[in-house]
């Protein structure tokens, strides 16, 4: 598998691949989405309107420029094949995780973390999972299928174990999800918001961290851009500082940022504060220094 950076890239993340410390790049996969599909065209909508979002942070006092950053594109997914999506997701992160680089997957239909965490998994048997979103996303199936958008949690799970995967920000999900995570303790499940981030990272801070963002966390106020809005969110301002705080992480490995569907917002300003949520993350994996 050879991978190669794209004319179009993310902001001034155009370094060659075998240079880049961080890969960046978009699964275009919205096969199981159960209500607005769409999130199939977040990675070009981001790549095109993150020219209008400055390269430098003042949240961090650091510049994308200067770091090496390669974005690899969209990746080449058979459209409406669920597992062989999966597999090239899964390869894609293997080939990058094998060069010793760092993965950034925008997505794309939640579904689609379960393919890093499956490459990670093997180079980190300890992965710690930090997940912010609206849902649970913990059915054992959904409309008769293992893998959906609803189970992708349920599906990590099954690779990582108890006492791995702290969910932050949920307001909606079906009543035997909310106990088997909460009464059964299978998750550590934070509900509404993200107040409690600081003591999760206090305890896994040590570990190998994957952090997966799915948009909708957002009040659809502030990002109505996406296929399953749910009122009772956070703001952008709250969002950005939890995920500042993951600077703590001695060793984050890897991140995604899923569920943006462009189209739903005309304005633009939920692809605007997608592409600024990718910066902070893209910025944060370059400054870890873990003991990888």
């Amino acid at each position: 598998m050879k991978l190669k950076k794209v004319d179009l890239s993310f902001q001034s993340c155009n370094s060659e691949y075998k240079e880049a410390k961080v890969v960046i790049f978009s699964s275009p996969m919205d096969a199981t989405c159960s209500f607005r599909p769409g999130t199939r065209f977040a990675g070009n909508a981001i790549r095109v309107d993150s020219f209008g979002v400055e390269w430098y942070s003042p949240y961090q006092d650091l510049d994308l420029k200067d770091y090496k950053t390669c974005d690899i594109g969209d990746l080449d997914l058979p459209i409406g094949h669920v597992e062989h999506s999966l597999k090239l997701i899964e390869e894609t992160t293997a080939k990058i995780l094998a060069d010793g680089k760092k993965p950034m997957m925008i997505g794309g239909e939640h579904l689609c973390s379960l393919a890093p965490v499956k490459a990670l998994i093997k180079k980190y048997p300890d992965l710690r999972i930090i997940h912010f979103d609206a849902h649970t996303d913990l059915r054992d199936e959904f409309f008769g299928r293992k893998l959906s958008h609803a189970t992708v949690l349920r599906r990590i799970y099954d690779l990582v174990g108890d006492d791995k995967i702290w969910q932050f920000g949920i307001r909606s999900g079906d009543k035997s999800e909310w106990n088997w995570a909460e009464k059964e303790k299978h998750t550590h499940l934070h509900r509404y918001d993200l107040e409690t981030l600081d003591e999760c990272l206090e305890k896994i801070k040590d570990y190998p961290v994957y952090f997966t963002l799915d948009l909708d966390v957002l009040d659809p106020a502030y990002f109505p851009g996406t296929g399953t809005p749910e009122p009772g969110g956070v703001t952008f301002k709250e969002l950005l500082a939890a995920i500042l705080k993951l600077k703590k992480l001695k060793n984050f490995v890897g991140a995604d940022m899923m569920e943006l569907s462009p189209q739903y917002d005309t304005s633009g300003a939920s692809t605007a504060a997608a592409c600024k949520a990718l910066r902070e993350i893209v910025l944060l994996l370059h400054q870890e220094r873990g003991h990888e």
